[in-house]
């Protein structure tokens, strides 16, 4: 999905959330800068990470609104999350999964100062992109909760989403080797697993049950696609025989990647 077929709703929706919030800047300028944003959420590289994802998790926040408290700020910052992203081979393994939720959460800051929005919704938004950085919510935090779990939703679809999900993520990682990029999905997917709950809303607990059957499911065969790759691997000439190599480096803790 590209900016040029973004859904017709979706720039009004951010003009709406933006006014909302309080921006007093004219709409014209409200809508150049969530063209800015539609800009962003598009490229070549954005497999998962795209316009479809952000819709994705604009509804999820829609779902779960009654539980927020300013949902018009959950919804920017669901705007913003993954604004400034870089899928390319360093950063993917540097920025949790492309998304820079740190560069993101400056740009809401410049970008919602400038279109008037209060200065403590303006800090809101930015306190809850960056809380995406770890993707844990303080239960009592109902707006951070909301989004958190707005953005993991995927990992609860129907099994044909979830396997289309699992390519797509794939895809924005095509330059990690497939061995160093299995290990470090498998390391992601067993510390969700392990995790007392996937999701702190108590609407989003529902979804709790499919997300792990999904993510079961995705880690057994991970096991046994690892098992025929170390059959298969020989080991480098300074390595012992039996040593189990890890990824080239950590990728993120972030639902794009698997957390």
């Amino acid at each position: 999905m590209g900016v040029y077929d973004a859904p017709q709703w979706l720039l009004s929706a951010f003009v709406r959330s933006a006014t909302g919030a309080g921006a007093t800047a004219p709409a014209d300028r409200i809508r150049d800068v969530g063209a800015d944003l539609l800009e962003r959420w598009t490229g070549p590289s954005r497999t998962y990470h795209n316009l479809r994802h952000l819709c994705d998790v604009l509804a999820r926040v829609d779902e779960l609104a009654e539980e927020t408290h300013e949902p018009e700020l959950v919804r920017l910052a669901a705007w913003y999350h993954g604004a400034v992203f870089d899928a390319a081979n360093v950063a993917a393994y540097a920025n949790r999964g492309g998304e820079d939720e740190v560069a993101s959460a400056r740009l809401a800051r410049e970008q919602l100062t400038d279109l008037g929005v209060p200065a403590a919704g303006v800090e809101r938004v930015h306190e809850l992109v960056i809380a995406l950085v770890r993707h844990t919510a303080d239960p009592a935090d109902f707006d951070c909760a909301v989004l958190c779990d707005a953005d993991l939703a995927m990992l609860a679809a129907e099994p044909q989403r979830y396997k289309a999900y699992l390519h797509d993520v794939r895809e924005e990682y095509a330059d990690v080797p497939t061995p160093d990029y299995l290990r470090a999905r498998e390391r992601i997917v067993r510390k969700l697993l392990k995790r007392p709950s996937l999701f702190v809303s108590p609407l989003g607990a529902a979804w709790e049950e499919p997300a792990r059957q999904n993510l079961g499911a995705e880690l057994h065969k991970l096991e046994r696609v690892l098992a025929d790759l170390d059959d298969v691997e020989p080991p480098a000439a300074d390595e012992a025989p039996g040593t189990v190599r890890p990824a080239a480096g950590p990728l993120p803790a972030h639902p794009g990647a698997g957390a």
